[in-house]
């Protein structure tokens, strides 16, 4: 738990800092997330709720909350999770980038996301449309784990019909395998 409190001071110090800062066009970013925490067994959102309220500036301003999603220097600029070869378990690596969307969803409860559920090209098309659903499901349990309202969070599943990328090797397959955010 205090490990979690901790995350979510820094986070929110980040964010707040990041609001701070003028924006600049820096083109894409490159995020390394080898270092990323991990969620805690009971998963609850309890006390820390108000803090990451208050990271996303104020309560209420969904104009405001919605200039977050593109700030390039926000977790939540990240929007894609990746996945391994025929599984739905959602990567540590992953795991904060989840928080910061939860957060920004709790402090936003006007905003509904959609998660679309994506797989490769391997197996049949209702396999492939099952995975990408239940890759969806996995992202939306922890988003409401971590405190987002159930009824902003959307799932659908494309399963391989929108592939990221066409190629048929395993770097294709591996951007193909994915859940996107999209606001």
């Amino acid at each position: 738990m205090t490990k979690r409190i901790m995350l979510l001071l820094v986070l929110g110090i980040f964010i707040t800092a990041c609001e701070t800062t003028p924006e600049q066009d820096t083109g894409p970013e490159v995020v390394d997330k080898s270092d990323s925490a991990e969620m805690t067994d009971d998963g609850a959102a309890g006390a820390d709720a108000g803090s990451e309220a208050q990271a996303f500036g104020a309560e209420g301003d969904q104009a405001s909350a919605l200039q977050q999603l593109d700030n390039p220097d926000s977790l939540l600029s990240v929007r894609i999770i990746y996945f391994e070869y025929d599984s739905s378990t959602v990567l540590a690596q992953f795991e904060e980038v989840i928080q910061a969307h939860a957060a920004f969803l709790q402090a936003s409860p006007g905003v509904v996301a959609t998660l679309e559920g994506h797989a490769d090209e391997r197996g049949s098309r209702e396999y492939n449309l099952a995975l990408g659903e239940r890759r969806a499901q996995a992202v939306k349990k922890q988003l409401v784990v971590l405190g987002a309202s159930p009824e902003q969070v959307r799932t659908v599943s494309y399963g391989e019909e929108r592939p990221a990328d066409p190629g048929h090797d395993e770097q294709a397959w591996s951007q193909n395998r994915r859940v996107e955010f999209v606001y």
